[in-house]
């Protein structure tokens, strides 16, 4: 829960990196949320089944839209990809599928043009600030 915090703190920043932890911790918290939400909202009767959300889950939904691709764009920067790579999601099916690769690949050990590894590591190979 502490990640997904972290991710929401930094709701609008795209600048540096996001660590595999904190990326995947936010996804499973942001879709347990809109789960229980949805629920909610099915309970309640302001569920809508042609859009399939209701007054509580879009509400939601709506302002995690800039957190999540902010934590995303991080997370490019992590493998060393621009932020423009996140474009590739509206290529139908290989799109989507190259984004969930890239957000399955281990950081680039040390510092990368984005920043330094939010791991704290040198990693292998590198030599450590003196």
């Amino acid at each position: 829960m502490n990640w997904y915090l972290v991710a929401l703190k930094k709701y609008a920043v795209f600048a540096g990196r996001a660590r595999r932890k904190e990326f995947w911790v936010f996804v499973l918290v942001n879709t347990l949320i809109a789960v229980a939400l949805a629920m909610i909202d099915m309970y309640t009767g302001t569920f809508d089944e042609e859009v399939g959300l209701g007054l509580l889950s879009g509400l939601y939904a709506l302002a995690m839209i800039v957190p999540s691709i902010a934590v995303t764009v991080r997370r490019l920067h992590d493998t060393d990809r621009s932020g423009w790579w996140y474009l590739l999601v509206f290529v139908p099916l290989i799109g989507g599928l190259v984004i969930l690769v890239f957000m399955l690949l281990d950081g680039t050990p040390g510092t990368n043009r984005f920043g330094p590894n939010p791991k704290g590591e040198s990693g292998p190979g590198v030599l450590a600030p003196t």
